[in-house]
């Protein structure tokens, strides 16, 4: 969250339940299996409960998973247990309290950490997004990856992009994948590569004996790219082919201006047809633009 907060949007920019099932429901049948409902926190949403419920009777979705700060979700985890939804990738970038301050903006690290147990103990899935900020938390990447030790968890470490704007903070040095893993590589004598899928985000990895996994997305670095199959849908209707475009354009106004859901499969296939080959392309594409922040994209 920037330090100067954000820009809150009217709720009638915003999608309604009605349009985000719609939209889910038309990119099934176009293919899309797997869905993703990011924050922040999403529960910060009235009756968001609800709308999960009328996604889990979409029979061509195999998953539904969620991205949470923690902040809300722990009144939730049976009922999310009861849904069959897949996965919680849980946002947490320190394990110290006065840090988790700092970068957070909010003194609630104590709830996100007893979040953290009470999800690793449920059914559900977990994933711990870590995104490693030079200078304030790379001192904490083997703690984290301890967590995995007795946990059956995937611990994620993400490289920092530039989406509050250029400048905004001094780098000290750039903690990239080639750091992080290198790090890692100097304290664990035998750090063993994890087979992951085709798309998969991360490059994963194991310490023998450990339950868990941990993982590096090498999001500013882009190494991933010509693997991905994803698209993200803003809050307000946005269509990103990629996480670095600007948006391509809004199918939320297109939605409102009486659209059908075959000119909707229309416009999903043609705009996917373009998506650019990586993202520096789709930086370029933007020119010097990059100053929104991760908090308005989703995380």
């Amino acid at each position: 969250m920037p330090a100067q907060g954000i820009n809150i949007v009217d709720r009638k920019e915003l999608l309604s339940y009605k349009e985000m099932y719609r939209i889910t429901r038309v990119l099934s049948e176009l293919g899309v299996n797997k869905v993703r409902l990011t924050g922040g926190e999403p529960f910060v949403r009235k009756d968001f409960v609800n709308f999960l419920e009328s996604l889990s009777f979409n029979d061509k979705l195999d998953e539904i998973n969620i991205t949470t700060n923690g902040a809300l979700i722990s009144n939730h985890i049976t009922k999310l247990e009861a849904l069959n939804i897949n996965a919680i990738n849980l946002s947490i970038d320190s394990l110290q309290k006065e840090k988790f301050a700092k970068i957070t903006r909010r003194d609630v690290f104590d709830n996100v950490y007893q979040t953290f147990l009470d999800l690793e103990k449920s059914k559900l899935k977990l994933k711990l997004n870590i995104v490693i900020q030079s200078g304030f938390n790379t001192d904490e990447i083997i703690d984290f990856i301890e967590l995995s030790k007795n946990k059956d968890i995937a611990v994620r470490f993400i490289e920092e992009m530039p989406f509050n704007g250029k400048g905004q903070r001094e780098i000290e040095e750039e903690w990239n994948f080639k750091k992080i893993i290198g790090h890692i590589n100097n304290h664990y004598k035998n750090v063993e590569p994890v087979l992951s899928k085709k798309s998969s985000t991360s490059k994963n990895y194991k310490i023998p004996n450990y339950k868990g996994t941990f993982g590096i997305i090498p999001a500013f670095t882009r190494t991933i790219c010509g693997d991905c199959n994803r698209i993200r849908i803003t809050a307000t209707g946005m269509f990103k082919n990629c996480l670095f475009d600007g948006g391509v354009f809004n199918v939320r106004d297109f939605i409102r201006k009486g659209a059908s859901d075959n000119e909707l499969k229309e416009l999903f296939i043609n705009t996917v047809h373009h998506k650019p080959k990586n993202g520096f392309i789709a930086e370029a594409s933007r020119g010097n633009d990059i100053t929104e922040s991760m908090s308005t994209i989703g995380g």
